[in-house]
């Protein structure tokens, strides 16, 4: 009896080590396994790539002669309802991350649990800036108009609408600056369907380098490095 309970604890104790492992395994080599860049002869559009260390953005000029994304994700939406922005990041993510854990230390079990397995709803963070810089967090690259016009759909039906088509604004003071807000958005983030992932298959969806599969932004980051 006792080599029998000695051996399922063994099991009970193992057995989340090992599917931890296996997916930092499987996360790390899929990562490292590009998805080339389309070949184009008129990259004339910039983009950026964005991380904050965890969480990866795309980053697009605010208009363009294909959009003005101004006219539907408002500037008056933002604290500092700042017109003069010419860029705008993207990002998507578990809602309950996004509204309820400013910080780790705030991090609650239900919020974890909910992320982690797919039963909570998402949310788009989009915030404005008047202008970036290349560094460890932030890449340049650009893209065609035609590949452009890709990622504007690809953004564009991540977004929950109302009855009258239109972005729902999600009103709330959890915004991290004066020039981001908070918009409802399709789908649901688990382990396997990240915010980073999201990154990954926009980035896909448009022709550029990416990754097989990631949950992380290094496997990014490490795609447009090496």
């Amino acid at each position: 009896m006792i080599r029998k309970v000695l051996k399922i604890t063994l099991y009970t104790i193992l057995t989340p080590i090992v599917l931890v492992g296996l997916y930092l395994l499987s996360a790390w080599g899929l990562s490292r396994i590009a998805v080339a860049a389309e070949p184009s002869a008129n990259n004339n559009i910039p983009m950026y790539i964005l991380t904050n260390g965890v969480h990866t953005d795309l980053v697009i000029p605010v208009r363009t002669a294909q959009i003005d994304w101004s006219k539907s994700i408002l500037f008056a939406n933002t604290i500092g309802n700042d017109t003069t922005a010419q860029w705008i990041a993207f990002g998507w993510g578990d809602k309950g991350f996004y509204l309820e854990t400013p910080t780790w230390a705030d991090l609650k079990f239900s919020t974890a649990f909910k992320a982690a397995t797919g039963l909570s709803t998402a949310a788009i963070h989009a915030t404005y800036y008047k202008n970036l810089r290349e560094g460890n967090d932030c890449i340049r690259t650009s893209i065609d108009s035609a590949r452009y016009a890709r990622l504007i759909a690809y953004i564009r039906q991540s977004f929950r609408r109302d009855d009258n088509g239109q972005v729902m604004h999600i009103v709330t003071n959890a915004n991290y600056g004066r020039n981001d807000a908070f918009y409802e958005a399709k789908g649901s983030y688990s382990l396997f369907h990240t915010c980073n992932t999201w990154a990954n298959n926009g980035l896909k969806a448009c022709g550029q380098r990416a990754c097989l599969w990631t949950p992380f932004d290094k496997g990014i980051f490490y795609q447009y490095r090496k």
